[in-house]
This record gives C-alpha cells, sequence and structure tokens, in this order.
C-alpha cells in the first residue's frame, strides 16, 4: 500500500515539475534573462533531468513513504527549493537563486492519499 502511495505522490511531483508550477499550483519564477541570451531561442524547461526517476526516487517499507532526490542532485535541489545561494560552478561566483519549490504537499496529494487508504480498509 506504501509503495502505491509513494509512486502516486511521485507522479503528482513530476507533473509539478514539467508544468514548473509550485506545488499550491501558482508558477515558478521565471528564469533571469541574460544579455548573452538570443531572444527567440528555444530554452528547455527547468529541471529536464531532475524530475526523472533516476533521480526522484519513491522508497515505501512497513512504516513509511518516501519521495525524495538522490543524494547526487540533493544540493542542486535544496538550493533552488529554498532559494539558496550557490556557486555557478566550481570556480564560479555565488549566485542567489530563485525559491522555486520543488516537492511539496497539496490537496491532490492529501485526497490522492486518503483515497488509497480508504480502498485499503474495504
Amino acid at each position: 500500500m506504501l509503495r502505491e502511495v509513494a509512486c502516486d505522490v511521485r507522479r503528482i511531483q513530476q507533473a509539478n515539475i514539467i508544468a514548473q508550477r509550485l506545488p499550491d499550483g501558482t508558477a515558478w519564477e521565471p528564469r533571469r534573462v541574460n544579455a548573452r541570451n538570443k531572444m527567440g531561442r528555444i530554452r528547455c524547461g527547468m529541471f529536464a533531468k531532475l524530475k526523472t526517476a533516476k533521480y526522484l526516487k519513491a522508497q515505501a517499507n512497513a512504516h513509511a513513504a518516501e519521495v525524495a532526490f538522490v543524494p547526487g542532485v540533493q544540493k542542486l535541489a535544496r538550493v533552488h527549493h529554498y532559494g539558496l545561494r550557490d556557486r555557478v560552478n566550481q570556480r564560479g561566483t555565488m549566485v542567489k537563486y530563485a525559491e522555486r519549490p520543488l516537492l511539496g504537499v497539496n490537496n491532490e496529494v492529501e485526497s490522492l492519499v486518503y483515497g488509497i487508504l480508504m480502498r485499503w480498509l474495504e
């Protein structure tokens, strides 16, 4: 049962990352415009790889269900989730990133978990 909950919650979180919206449904703050970028260029969405099952794991055991990023990308996810400062590259300057919560609980997640629990209790 908890495995089903974790997989369904991960699916909802992936949909939020694809749609580039906060858990409450509002849109993320857009990227800053860089003078070097050419106008009209199509850019890929933010966190294109971060949403994949390789990096966003759903785990469950007898007592809990968990959706989390793998340790290799946790720092990147934490910096963007909380809007912290980080280096662009190893020797680069420090940059303050916009706060873009990647994971969170909303009414959709709560109703999904409630529905799965009620189905299993029948």
